[in-house]
Protein backbone atom coordinates (compact mmCIF):
# COMPACT_ATOMS: atom_id res chain seq x y z
CA UNK A 1 0.00 0.00 0.00
CA UNK A 2 1.69 3.14 -0.87
CA UNK A 3 2.19 5.68 1.69
CA UNK A 4 4.44 7.94 2.96
CA UNK A 5 6.77 7.66 6.37
CA UNK A 6 5.93 10.53 8.69
CA UNK A 7 8.78 12.61 9.83
CA UNK A 8 10.44 13.46 13.03
CA UNK A 9 8.92 16.69 15.11
CA UNK A 10 10.45 19.43 12.65
CA UNK A 11 11.48 23.14 13.86
CA UNK A 12 8.69 25.36 15.15
CA UNK A 13 7.51 28.35 12.78
CA UNK A 14 5.67 30.01 15.34
CA UNK A 15 7.52 29.43 18.54
CA UNK A 16 6.81 28.15 21.76
CA UNK A 17 4.31 26.04 22.48
CA UNK A 18 2.31 27.70 25.23
CA UNK A 19 -1.61 25.92 25.39
CA UNK A 20 -2.52 24.02 27.83
CA UNK A 21 -3.51 21.52 25.95
CA UNK A 22 -2.07 19.13 23.32
CA UNK A 23 -3.31 16.68 21.35
CA UNK A 24 -2.49 13.09 20.28
CA UNK A 25 -2.05 14.13 16.82
CA UNK A 26 1.94 14.46 16.95
CA UNK A 27 3.41 17.75 16.47
CA UNK A 28 5.37 19.46 13.37
CA UNK A 29 5.83 16.01 11.70
CA UNK A 30 4.65 17.59 7.96
CA UNK A 31 5.62 20.97 7.71
CA UNK A 32 7.08 23.68 10.04
CA UNK A 33 3.96 25.92 9.48
CA UNK A 34 1.55 23.80 10.80
CA UNK A 35 1.89 22.04 14.44
CA UNK A 36 -0.79 19.46 13.55
CA UNK A 37 -2.36 19.45 10.06
CA UNK A 38 -4.96 17.40 10.42
CA UNK A 39 -6.64 18.67 13.64
CA UNK A 40 -5.77 22.30 11.92
CA UNK A 41 -7.40 21.15 8.29
CA UNK A 42 -10.45 19.46 9.63
CA UNK A 43 -11.56 22.94 11.21
CA UNK A 44 -12.16 24.10 7.28
CA UNK A 45 -15.80 22.09 7.96
CA UNK A 46 -16.57 24.79 10.34
CA UNK A 47 -15.85 27.69 7.90
CA UNK A 48 -17.58 26.13 5.02
CA UNK A 49 -20.68 25.55 6.83
CA UNK A 50 -20.57 28.57 9.00
CA UNK A 51 -20.25 30.42 5.49
CA UNK A 52 -22.95 28.91 3.51
CA UNK A 53 -25.07 29.67 6.95
CA UNK A 54 -24.15 33.09 6.76
CA UNK A 55 -25.44 33.28 3.41
CA UNK A 56 -28.68 31.28 3.73
CA UNK A 57 -29.30 33.84 6.77
CA UNK A 58 -29.15 36.89 4.55
CA UNK A 59 -30.65 35.31 1.33
CA UNK A 60 -33.81 34.38 3.14
CA UNK A 61 -34.37 36.78 5.24
CA UNK A 62 -34.08 34.98 9.15
CA UNK A 63 -33.84 36.50 12.25
CA UNK A 64 -30.41 38.53 12.66
CA UNK A 65 -29.75 36.14 16.00
CA UNK A 66 -28.96 33.56 13.39
CA UNK A 67 -26.77 35.57 11.92
CA UNK A 68 -24.85 36.64 14.89
CA UNK A 69 -25.18 32.68 15.56
CA UNK A 70 -23.33 31.47 12.57
CA UNK A 71 -20.77 34.27 12.81
CA UNK A 72 -20.07 32.56 16.35
CA UNK A 73 -20.09 29.33 14.80
CA UNK A 74 -17.24 30.59 11.99
CA UNK A 75 -14.66 31.86 15.10
CA UNK A 76 -15.00 28.89 16.65
CA UNK A 77 -13.62 27.04 13.29
CA UNK A 78 -11.32 29.78 12.60
CA UNK A 79 -9.94 30.18 16.00
CA UNK A 80 -9.64 26.21 16.50
CA UNK A 81 -7.57 26.34 12.96
CA UNK A 82 -4.96 28.50 14.61
CA UNK A 83 -5.02 26.89 17.96
CA UNK A 84 -4.06 23.55 16.32
CA UNK A 85 -1.70 25.29 13.94
CA UNK A 86 0.26 27.29 16.32
CA UNK A 87 -0.48 26.02 19.64
CA UNK A 88 -0.11 29.24 21.26
CA UNK A 89 -2.57 29.77 24.93
CA UNK A 90 -4.24 32.94 22.97
CA UNK A 91 -5.30 30.87 20.12
CA UNK A 92 -7.00 28.26 22.80
CA UNK A 93 -8.93 30.83 24.29
CA UNK A 94 -10.20 32.36 21.07
CA UNK A 95 -11.27 28.46 20.16
CA UNK A 96 -13.07 27.48 23.55
CA UNK A 97 -14.57 30.58 24.94
CA UNK A 98 -15.90 31.38 21.57
CA UNK A 99 -17.67 28.11 21.91
CA UNK A 100 -19.45 29.33 25.47
CA UNK A 101 -20.16 32.93 23.70
CA UNK A 102 -22.10 31.26 20.58
CA UNK A 103 -24.12 28.53 22.77
CA UNK A 104 -25.15 31.52 24.77
CA UNK A 105 -26.24 33.09 21.71
CA UNK A 106 -28.24 30.61 21.29
CA UNK A 107 -29.30 30.50 25.11
CA UNK A 108 -30.74 34.36 24.31
CA UNK A 109 -32.77 32.94 21.18
CA UNK A 110 -34.58 30.35 22.63
CA UNK A 111 -35.09 31.51 26.16
CA UNK A 112 -35.62 35.08 24.80
CA UNK A 113 -38.49 33.76 22.06
CA UNK A 114 -41.91 35.69 22.58
CA UNK A 115 -41.41 37.76 25.65
CA UNK A 116 -40.75 41.54 26.16
CA UNK A 117 -37.65 43.70 25.06
CA UNK A 118 -36.78 44.56 28.35
CA UNK A 119 -37.13 41.07 29.48
CA UNK A 120 -34.66 39.82 26.53
CA UNK A 121 -32.13 42.87 27.46
CA UNK A 122 -32.26 41.21 30.89
CA UNK A 123 -31.81 38.02 29.62
CA UNK A 124 -28.77 38.86 27.94
CA UNK A 125 -26.88 40.67 30.12
CA UNK A 126 -27.13 37.50 32.38
CA UNK A 127 -26.41 35.12 30.28
CA UNK A 128 -23.18 37.87 29.29
CA UNK A 129 -22.11 38.10 32.54
CA UNK A 130 -22.17 34.01 32.89
CA UNK A 131 -20.41 33.81 29.87
CA UNK A 132 -17.68 36.49 30.95
CA UNK A 133 -17.48 34.56 34.60
CA UNK A 134 -16.53 31.48 32.75
CA UNK A 135 -14.15 33.12 31.02
CA UNK A 136 -12.70 34.75 33.94
CA UNK A 137 -12.75 31.13 35.71
CA UNK A 138 -11.50 29.35 33.00
CA UNK A 139 -8.43 31.39 32.70
CA UNK A 140 -7.72 31.82 36.63
CA UNK A 141 -8.05 27.85 36.51
CA UNK A 142 -6.59 26.98 33.23
CA UNK A 143 -8.90 23.51 33.89
CA UNK A 144 -10.09 21.98 30.66
CA UNK A 145 -12.42 20.12 32.51
CA UNK A 146 -13.96 22.81 33.56
CA UNK A 147 -14.55 24.64 30.37
CA UNK A 148 -15.71 21.18 29.16
CA UNK A 149 -18.40 20.87 31.76
CA UNK A 150 -19.31 24.84 31.43
CA UNK A 151 -20.04 24.30 27.53
CA UNK A 152 -21.81 20.82 27.95
CA UNK A 153 -24.49 22.47 30.70
CA UNK A 154 -25.22 25.43 28.22
CA UNK A 155 -25.67 23.13 25.12
CA UNK A 156 -28.24 20.65 27.43
CA UNK A 157 -30.02 23.59 28.33
CA UNK A 158 -30.91 24.89 24.96
CA UNK A 159 -31.51 21.67 23.82
CA UNK A 160 -34.19 20.46 26.48
CA UNK A 161 -35.71 24.40 25.91
CA UNK A 162 -35.88 24.33 22.34
CA UNK A 163 -37.42 20.78 23.09
CA UNK A 164 -40.48 21.73 25.22
CA UNK A 165 -41.31 24.94 23.10
CA UNK A 166 -41.74 22.28 20.00
CA UNK A 167 -43.50 19.77 21.62
CA UNK A 168 -45.22 22.18 23.75
CA UNK A 169 -46.51 24.71 21.20
CA UNK A 170 -46.27 23.17 17.69
CA UNK A 171 -47.32 19.26 18.47
CA UNK A 172 -51.06 19.67 18.71
CA UNK A 173 -51.21 21.70 15.33
CA UNK A 174 -47.79 20.22 13.21
CA UNK A 175 -47.05 17.24 14.16
CA UNK A 176 -45.51 15.60 10.89
CA UNK A 177 -43.54 19.10 11.29
CA UNK A 178 -42.48 18.44 14.97
CA UNK A 179 -41.67 14.12 14.12
CA UNK A 180 -39.66 15.56 11.52
CA UNK A 181 -37.74 18.13 13.35
CA UNK A 182 -37.01 15.57 16.20
CA UNK A 183 -35.28 13.52 13.46
CA UNK A 184 -32.99 16.31 12.34
CA UNK A 185 -32.19 16.60 16.12
CA UNK A 186 -31.72 13.15 16.80
CA UNK A 187 -28.87 12.65 13.83
CA UNK A 188 -27.35 16.29 14.95
CA UNK A 189 -27.03 14.58 18.62
CA UNK A 190 -25.66 10.89 16.96
CA UNK A 191 -23.10 13.20 14.88
CA UNK A 192 -22.13 15.49 18.20
CA UNK A 193 -21.90 12.05 19.96
CA UNK A 194 -19.63 10.12 17.27
CA UNK A 195 -17.53 12.72 17.28
CA UNK A 196 -16.81 12.60 21.36
CA UNK A 197 -16.62 9.11 21.49
CA UNK A 198 -14.06 9.28 18.93
CA UNK A 199 -11.96 12.32 20.43
CA UNK A 200 -11.90 10.28 24.25
CA UNK A 201 -11.11 6.50 22.27
CA UNK A 202 -7.92 9.49 20.50
CA UNK A 203 -6.82 10.06 24.51
CA UNK A 204 -7.60 6.77 25.71
CA UNK A 205 -4.95 4.88 22.99
CA UNK A 206 -3.37 7.78 22.37
CA UNK A 207 0.56 5.91 22.32
CA UNK A 208 -1.38 2.86 20.68
CA UNK A 209 -2.97 5.13 17.74
CA UNK A 210 0.59 6.96 16.83
CA UNK A 211 2.64 3.57 16.59
CA UNK A 212 -0.85 2.35 14.28
CA UNK A 213 -0.17 5.59 12.46
CA UNK A 214 3.34 5.53 11.76
CA UNK A 215 2.89 1.71 10.75
CA UNK A 216 0.31 2.55 8.14
CA UNK A 217 2.24 6.28 6.83
CA UNK A 218 0.58 8.92 5.96
CA UNK A 219 -1.84 9.79 4.44
CA UNK A 220 -3.84 6.40 6.23
CA UNK A 221 -2.95 7.17 9.65
CA UNK A 222 -4.81 10.47 9.02
CA UNK A 223 -7.98 8.17 9.36
CA UNK A 224 -6.75 7.60 13.33
CA UNK A 225 -6.33 10.79 13.82
CA UNK A 226 -10.09 11.03 16.93
CA UNK A 227 -9.56 14.38 17.12
CA UNK A 228 -9.85 15.55 13.61
CA UNK A 229 -13.12 13.18 13.69
CA UNK A 230 -14.25 15.73 16.52
CA UNK A 231 -13.65 18.82 14.82
CA UNK A 232 -15.60 17.38 11.29
CA UNK A 233 -18.81 15.47 13.41
CA UNK A 234 -19.91 18.38 15.77
CA UNK A 235 -18.89 20.83 13.15
CA UNK A 236 -21.96 18.97 11.20
CA UNK A 237 -24.00 18.75 14.14
CA UNK A 238 -23.66 22.34 15.50
CA UNK A 239 -24.74 22.90 11.90
CA UNK A 240 -27.66 21.04 11.90
CA UNK A 241 -29.05 22.31 15.40
CA UNK A 242 -28.51 26.05 14.19
CA UNK A 243 -31.12 25.36 11.56
CA UNK A 244 -32.91 23.28 14.19
CA UNK A 245 -33.51 26.50 15.66
CA UNK A 246 -34.28 28.67 12.48
CA UNK A 247 -36.72 26.05 11.38
CA UNK A 248 -38.26 25.69 15.28
CA UNK A 249 -38.14 29.94 15.17
CA UNK A 250 -40.08 30.17 11.99
CA UNK A 251 -42.59 27.68 12.62
CA UNK A 252 -42.92 29.32 16.46
CA UNK A 253 -43.64 32.59 14.74
CA UNK A 254 -46.69 31.02 12.33
CA UNK A 255 -44.60 31.28 8.88
CA UNK A 256 -44.79 27.49 8.08
CA UNK A 257 -46.49 28.74 4.72
CA UNK A 258 -43.59 31.14 4.11
CA UNK A 259 -40.27 29.31 5.03
CA UNK A 260 -39.91 25.53 4.15
CA UNK A 261 -36.65 23.05 5.83
CA UNK A 262 -35.20 21.48 2.45
CA UNK A 263 -33.56 18.24 3.62
CA UNK A 264 -33.57 15.75 1.50
CA UNK A 265 -31.43 13.41 3.28
CA UNK A 266 -29.31 12.39 6.57
CA UNK A 267 -25.85 13.23 4.69
CA UNK A 268 -27.23 16.41 2.58
CA UNK A 269 -27.40 19.65 4.46
CA UNK A 270 -30.69 20.92 5.71
CA UNK A 271 -31.77 24.71 4.82
CA UNK A 272 -34.33 26.89 5.55
CA UNK A 273 -36.11 28.85 2.42
CA UNK A 274 -38.61 31.16 1.75
CA UNK A 275 -41.09 29.13 -0.64
CA UNK A 276 -41.12 29.72 -3.84
CA UNK A 277 -43.60 32.35 -4.83
CA UNK A 278 -43.65 34.13 -1.24
CA UNK A 279 -43.34 37.30 -0.86
CA UNK A 280 -43.23 39.38 2.50
CA UNK A 281 -45.53 36.28 3.79
CA UNK A 282 -48.07 37.07 0.94
CA UNK A 283 -48.58 34.33 -2.18
CA UNK A 284 -50.12 36.39 -5.11
CA UNK A 285 -51.61 38.49 -2.65
CA UNK A 286 -53.02 36.44 -0.24
CA UNK A 287 -51.17 36.18 3.26
CA UNK A 288 -49.49 33.03 4.34
CA UNK A 289 -51.08 32.71 7.39
CA UNK A 290 -54.44 32.45 6.16
CA UNK A 291 -53.57 29.96 3.29
CA UNK A 292 -54.32 26.69 4.53
CA UNK A 293 -53.52 25.05 1.72
CA UNK A 294 -49.95 25.76 2.14
CA UNK A 295 -49.44 25.20 5.60
CA UNK A 296 -50.22 21.52 5.35
CA UNK A 297 -47.12 21.55 2.88
CA UNK A 298 -44.94 21.46 5.75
Amino acid sequence: MWSIPYGPEKAHQWGQKTATLNWCEEDYYLTIYCAEIVNTLTNCVFLYLGWKGLRNCISEGHDRIFLITFLGYLLVGFGSFLFHATLWYSMQLVDELSMIYTTCLMCWATFGYAHTSTIQTLLGLFLLTIAGSISLIYHHLQDPVFHQNAFAFLIAIVLCRSWYLMETRLRSTHSATVTRMWAMVRYGLSFFLGGFLLWNVDNAYCSQLRLARREVGMPWGWLLEGHGWWHLLTGWGAYYYIVYGIWLRSCLDGKQGEYECVWERVWSLPVVKRRRGIVNGKTNGVSSASNGEVKRKV
